[in-house]
């Protein structure tokens, strides 16, 4: 039986083929953002008094069903850096998260940080998509990926100046895919993306694992200013928080508590 995951793949594949003929990459190259300098993600999660949050707006999930599906994409990811995160994330998969592109083009408009496009990436016209619409980086899946094909998208992205965040799940996805000339960022996610389920000692074991020289990333999953203090002492330095978040009426106000938690929190010497 197919998973979820490979499920929301097919739909992708299905999308980007529509989108191309809809958007041709000249069209896209049009586009205002496309002459733009992203910002990077990686510098911003690496400053020393950063809280190193990436808040999240989502809407939606297949495991979950809708989270948020009225709050307003300007107000919350303005609050959401005004509260305190570093950087945004923001979904544009509509079929199961329930977002689109302009989310993040509404989310550059309001706001100057790093935003990484989160979507399930298969296909080199997702990337050039990604610079149009204002992202500063994009997510790769080794789970839905080859090596290759790693390799070919991050390279393609930083030809464009954004940055690539490599999201693994264990240590054999990131054996085969960690590149350090195709990506920027590791990032562990602590949801298994075949039966969603919820571990954070997912990124506690890989985390000596990771190569130096990649800035570590803790996906899904954590909710409390101990669990993030937990992780730091392991070497990471982002944090990806959604549900966490969206799951409040105000989820910027939720990411403000969650950051005046963090403060008192000691940080550890860089180690990336």
């Amino acid at each position: 039986m197919p998973t979820i995951l490979d499920t929301i793949v097919a739909q992708k594949r299905i999308e980007v083929a529509s989108r191309r003929e809809l958007v041709p990459v000249k069209l896209l190259e049009t586009s205002l953002y496309f002459q733009a300098q992203p910002l990077s993600l990686r510098k911003y999660l690496l400053r020393e008094n950063g809280s190193g949050l990436i808040a999240e707006f989502k809407r939606k999930s297949p495991s979950q069903g809708w989270i948020n599906q009225y709050a307003p994409v300007e107000r919350t990811t303005l609050g959401y850096m005004q509260a305190g995160a570093v950087a945004l994330s923001i979904l544009t998969d509509a079929e199961f998260f329930g977002g689109n592109n302009q989310d993040l083009t509404t989310a550059r408009r309001f706001n100057f940080c790093p935003i990484l496009r989160k979507d399930f990436v298969v296909d080199e016209y997702q990337v050039l998509e990604a610079k149009s619409i204002g992202a500063d980086a994009v997510l790769l899946i080794a789970a839905v990926l080859t090596r290759a094909e790693i390799d070919s998208l991050g390279r393609l992205a930083r030809s464009l100046g954004l940055e690539v965040l490599l999201e693994v799940h264990d240590a054999d996805e990131l054996a085969r895919s960690a590149n350090a000339e195709a990506v920027d960022l590791i990032g562990v996610n602590n949801r298994n993306l075949h039966d969603f389920s919820l571990s954070l000692d997912t990124s506690l074991a890989l985390a000596e694992a990771i190569p130096a020289g990649f800035v570590k990333v803790s996906e899904s999953g954590i909710s409390t200013a101990a669990a993030i203090g937990q992780l730091r002492e392991v070497g990471y330095w982002g944090f990806l928080l959604g549900e966490a978040f969206m799951r409040h009426a105000r989820p910027e106000r939720a990411c403000a508590a969650l950051v005046q938690e963090l403060a008192a929190l000691p940080k550890p010497s860089l180690v990336a």
